[in-house]
């Protein structure tokens, strides 16, 4: 359920004014900001800045006052508020313009399929503390306990022809790659199409569906899952040998937020390379990253199973795969297995 509008959107929070707030606080630090200073920037009374200082309060934003150093913000909560991702995120080109937070949907995949039909620009991203049915590939779901991961979907408008599309799920893995890495150190694996590993097990998840016509991609949905603070014995039996967590591999709670803020941008500096001809340039990445190269795999193509190396992407994002009949096959999705 939705509590809030649209546009700097939060479940819990106002819109616009609130992320100004914590931006000047953010941009403060220790020094703090007085009331008299968030109001002139703001263009509203002190006494509403103090309404809003305590909505955040009520929210578990720790914020301190004092006379001498005004307004200081000592600590944040583990929850995912629209405003503060957007206080957070600074300017980006695309994604992460319209941030929306749900306490809980079915998929936040569903919710921007809804916004892209009716005609919401590109950008807007959708995060829900937990999800009911989150969608993974091939009609599986993906497993959102409440406020343990990060479970969004990314509206894109990209200049690409349908073929093109796999190009999309390549530059959120290697955005993902980065950001996991910025934040915790850890150097995860991509393993084609769209999986993100850590020791072997399944860390992340990128889901790419789109919406064309012939020759014309009217939109793409990315959904994206990403176990952050799942413990061990919280996932089900027949997760708990092939997935992981950030928390599980650090030992460390992960500061969900800030992981959030790091995903978007380095998406969104990917999606501007792909949208500006520069697809390479990510590939390359990719490439570096991803465990399927140069393996024997078996790829699982509705009924069909195809069985080669896999060599290299093709300039589309398509897997380039050597059969054992020596022929070369483009593959532009499937369920992999490594068989050597």
């Amino acid at each position: 359920m939705l509590l809030a509008n649209p546009g700097a959107v939060n479940c819990l929070g106002g819109v616009n004014t609130d992320a100004q707030i914590l931006s000047a606080l953010r941009a403060a630090g220790a020094g703090g900001v007085s009331g008299v200073e968030l109001a002139q920037r703001l263009g509203i009374s002190r006494a509403a800045v103090w309404a809003r200082i305590e909505e955040l309060r009520r929210l578990g934003y720790e914020i301190e006052a004092s006379p001498v150093h005004g307004y200081r913000l000592v600590r944040a909560p583990d929850l995912l508020h629209a405003d503060d991702l957007l206080a957070r995120l600074g300017k980006t080109r695309v994604i992460g313009r319209d941030i929306r937070v749900f306490e809980q949907t079915t998929s936040t995949s569903d919710v921007v399929e809804k916004l892209a039909r009716d005609g919401v620009p590109e950008g807007v991203v959708v995060f829900a503390e937990a999800q009911t049915h989150g969608r993974g590939r091939l009609g599986r779901e993906w497993f959102s306990p409440p406020r343990k991961g990060l479970w969004f979907s990314v509206l894109l408008r990209p200049p690409l022809r349908p073929q093109q599309a796999t190009q999309l799920t390549i530059a959120a893995a290697t955005a993902l790659v980065r950001a996991i890495k910025l934040q915790t150190g850890l150097t995860p694996e991509i393993k084609w199409p769209n999986d993100i590993l850590l020791g072997g097990k399944k860390l992340a998840g990128v889901l790419t569906e789109l919406s064309a016509e012939l020759d014309r991609t009217k939109y793409v949905i990315l959904g994206v899952g990403i176990d952050v603070n799942v413990g061990a014995k919280e996932f089900p039996a027949e997760l708990r040998r092939i997935a992981t967590s950030l928390r599980i591999e650090t030992g460390q709670v992960i500061d969900r937020p800030e992981l959030a803020v790091r995903v978007l941008r380095e998406f969104d500096a990917d999606y501007t390379k792909v949208c500006s001809g520069d697809f390479a340039a990510v590939a390359e990445e990719w490439e570096r990253r991803c465990t399927t190269l140069g393996r024997h795999v078996a790829i699982r193509i509705g009924t069909r199973l195809v069985r080669g190396r896999a060599e290299s992407l093709a300039p589309d994002g398509a897997l380039l795969l050597r059969t054992q009949h020596g022929h070369i096959e483009r593959i532009v999705g499937g369920d992999v297995t490594i068989e050597g």
